[in-house]
């Protein structure tokens, strides 16, 4: 199986946005065989993209990852609250694969009950696009990058969408057949519904110390 050569520590650090490795056709890789691939290089976060090439990302940068533990803390926390009907949250380590053949892995992402038990397996990741994600913006990634990925899930199925920005105390919300809403200021919330019913997130757990 394919693995890849860890870096030095040095040189990890200048990896600041993520790597994308083109493969020609003959050496694209099954649901299974990239499965096999991330589960053999556990340092590296990968993704497939549409085309089959595999993307590389940069770790989360520590307040990206405390932004998400929130997110993920209270969409967790809701969710108990609606047994028996509680659906399934997940954080950045799952893998989806979409519809379009994608491999992403949300920062966070929500399945009902009724979707998680339709869903099929593929190569070791969910065949299925998340009913809400949401990707949170790290100082490596590009706002363009992550707002055309937020596309993609709503394309493949997602209903519900939000693109963080912390830093600029943004945020976007992505519903099908809708045009992005912007949110700006995190002295608020930001409503789930209808996917989420009851689900509000508050944003002012996220805003930064002065």
């Amino acid at each position: 199986m394919l693995a890849l050569a860890a870096r030095a520590p040095q040189e990890m650090d200048l990896v600041l946005s993520p790597v994308v490795l083109r493969l020609p056709p003959a050496t694209q890789l099954s649901d299974a065989a990239f499965f096999e691939l991330c589960q053999a290089n556990p340092q590296f976060r990968l993704e497939r993209d549409s085309d089959y090439n595999l993307i590389i990302m940069p770790p989360a940068y520590p307040d990206a990852s405390e932004d998400g533990s929130e997110v993920n803390y209270q969409l967790k926390h809701w969710n108990k609250t609606q047994a028996p009907v509680a659906g399934h949250a997940y954080e950045s380590s799952a893998g989806f694969v979409l519809p379009n053949g994608a491999v992403r892995s949300p920062d966070i992402a929500w399945l009902s009950r009724a979707a998680r038990t339709m869903a099929q397996q593929a190569g070791g990741f969910l065949a299925i696009c998340p009913e809400f994600v949401v990707e949170i913006r790290s100082p490596s990634d590009r706002l363009a990058t992550l707002q055309a990925k937020m596309e993609e899930y709503l394309a493949n199925g997602a209903q519900l969408g939000f693109l963080l920005d912390v830093e600029a105390e943004t945020a976007y919300i992505y519903r099908p057949g809708q045009a992005v809403e912007l949110v700006q200021g995190y002295g608020q919330e930001l409503s789930g519904e209808p996917v989420l019913p009851g689900f509000r997130l508050d944003l002012r757990p996220l805003r930064r110390a002065a």
